[in-house]
């Protein structure tokens, strides 16, 4: 074999942009660790939840799965500020600010639910169920806060970054640009009171801004950033 033959077929090395766009599709991904959660959390809901039988675990597993996801969406904006401030720095800073708020809104929430199992563990009582009730309540309403409005913020930012500067196919921030307003529509309804939480319209509301972040993960993952004027010079 030649030299120019082996050359040829070796693998051409990865660059630092690459490694950027897959963490942060690897990141994005693991933000949907958490989908178990809803059925995990099915049991504390109980308004008598403190007083019965059965196992801690499934709350303990969802709330785990809650702190990856928070430290994920942490990560997500990190790993992609160097190459979105490029486009606009400010915005770019907006994006992970806004990560960091919904990152503590779901570690507050996180830490309401760890509260009503260590109420239950210690044998609080009936004394204690107005108070695990409550801690129950909390926990929907930050959820409202911090996975239901902040993922508006944090894509229409994301959005509007990636349809500037074409570093991935136009459609999906497309997907941010239709999501965001129906998942603000929907906030809007559970916190008047139109429909629940847990409603299947508030589920629909969610899927296009759900199907954005996963198409976005799994483009970054198997595939790089798209030429760009704001990335000619990265390496």
């Amino acid at each position: 074999m030649t030299t120019d033959q082996s050359t040829a077929t070796r693998p051409l090395p990865t660059t630092s942009l690459r490694k950027t766009a897959l963490i942060a599709g690897l990141l994005y991904l693991l933000t949907f660790v958490s989908i178990p959660t809803l059925a995990l959390y099915g049991s504390v809901h109980d308004p008598n939840y403190i007083l019965g039988p059965g196992p801690d675990a499934p709350v303990l597993v969802g709330g785990v799965l809650e702190v990856i996801v928070a430290l994920a969406g942490i990560g997500t904006a990190v790993v992609l500020f160097p190459v979105l401030k490029r486009q606009n720095e400010g915005v770019a800073l907006g994006l992970v600010g806004s990560r960091v708020l919904e990152a503590a809104g779901i570690l507050a929430g996180v830490a309401c639910l760890l509260s009503i199992v260590s109420l239950r563990q210690t044998g609080a009582g009936t004394g204690a169920l107005a108070t695990g009730q409550t801690l129950a309540v909390l926990y929907d309403r930050i959820f409202l806060l911090s996975q239901s409005l902040m993922p508006v913020v944090n894509d229409l930012l994301l959005g509007f970054l990636l349809y500037q500067s074409r570093l991935v196919p136009r459609v999906l921030p497309l997907l941010a640009f239709i999501g965001a307003p129906l998942l603000l529509a929907s906030w809007i309804g559970v916190l008047f009171g139109l429909w629940g939480q847990r409603s299947p319209l508030t589920a629909l509301a969610a899927l296009p801004v759900a199907l954005f972040e996963f198409s976005l993960g799994v483009d970054l993952t198997v595939k790089d950033f798209k030429p760009s004027p704001i990335t000619a010079d990265m390496v």
